[in-house]
């Protein structure tokens, strides 16, 4: 704790000059890519749990050595956060190698379910799923990764109809690109500028929710015109954190631009898309990555995301909270971490 206070007094504010909309949800530790959901009228958040593993940085997310979860739970925004202590631990994932990236969570019929990436001993990221008869586990994973499901960040959506859906990918350290038509291929390279950008993924879910009924697909996320991004477009097409939310009858669904930090959204009218680009929701904030959810509690929306305000490195980064407005028209207002 004593490290974390120093890291605070001697980086400031915000690195940048200008005053945080909103400070860090905990302090004691590390925290970042927060999915929140509300069960039984809490707020329950599934981050990251960022440490300083001594590894060295590279262009694929090395350092980003993450090894076990803590969840975070509170009555009310704004009010005391909880930390639960460890939900699960990546030496109790049986098929598991290194790098416990972002999570989500869900419940259903008395159990709560944890999908988690982590790259499995061959190196190669799988998405896997826990259970636990509490939200805040702890957390019993499956001995083996869910079939047909790779790469990071998922999220899942249950629909209206009680439809569950898994959305996830991303680029570059979460080796989406080297997936083409859900085979692996060790030397898939990234998208050039011209050719057309990669696409998230979305399965629909089986009852018990540990298996997919059907093929994976990808999300097509489309300009005004109705045409694909390229890899180009890099600040709008998808790179990672996808989250699904639902708001007036439409889908919304958001994602990192990664290389270029923005949280974007499209919206569709159903949970496979296609989804037409609409804007910004969060404008880039301090680190290198971006990574949210979007959650309604007590009549207001929140946005959960993060920065690195406690300690001004990349990959010890902590989750925040600010309230999301939309316009008349269903549309986002875009809104700056710093002010």
């Amino acid at each position: 704790m004593a490290a974390l206070c120093l890291a605070v007094s001697s980086y400031g504010q915000s690195g940048n000059g200008k005053q945080p909309i909103s400070q860090p949800l905990v302090s004691h530790i590390y925290t970042a890519d927060p999915s929140a959901h509300v069960f039984k009228g809490r707020i329950y958040i599934y981050p990251s749990h960022d440490i300083d593993a001594a590894v060295k940085e590279d262009d694929d997310g090395g350092h980003f050595a993450m090894r076990d979860y803590h969840i975070l739970s509170l009555k009310k925004v704004g009010g005391k956060v909880k930390d639960h202590g460890v939900a699960l631990d990546i030496q109790d994932i049986p098929w598991a190698g290194r790098q416990l990236w972002a999570p989500d969570a869900t419940y259903k019929d008395g159990m709560y379910y944890l999908y988690f990436p982590v790259k499995d001993k061959q190196d190669v990221f799988r998405i896997g799923v826990a259970t636990s008869k509490k939200p805040q586990g702890p957390f019993k994973a499956e001995p083996e990764p869910i079939k047909g499901a790779y790469s990071i960040d998922p999220t899942v959506f249950k629909d209206d109809d009680g439809s569950f859906y898994l959305y996830f990918g991303g680029i570059w350290g979460g080796q989406l690109q080297r997936w083409n038509n859900n085979q692996y291929d060790p030397k898939g390279a990234l998208r050039k500028g011209n050719e057309t950008a990669v696409l998230p993924r979305v399965a629909k879910l089986s009852a018990d929710l540990k298996s997919f009924t059907e093929e994976v697909k990808e999300v097509k996320i489309l300009d005004k015109d109705g045409k694909l991004f390229l890899e180009s477009n890099n600040d709008k097409r998808f790179f990672e954190a996808a989250w699904m939310h639902k708001y007036n009858g439409k889908y919304y669904f958001s994602y990192s631009t990664g290389d270029t930090h923005n949280l974007c959204y499209a919206i569709g009218d159903n949970p496979y898309g296609p989804f037409t680009y609409q804007g910004i929701v969060l404008k880039p904030v301090q680190g290198w990555t971006n990574h949210h959810s979007i959650v309604e509690h007590q009549g207001k929306w929140y946005l959960f995301y993060h920065d690195v305000q406690l300690s001004g490195k990349t990959h010890l980064r902590n989750v925040k909270v600010t309230e999301l407005k939309y316009n008349p028209d269903g549309t986002i207002q875009t809104i700056d971490a710093y002010k």
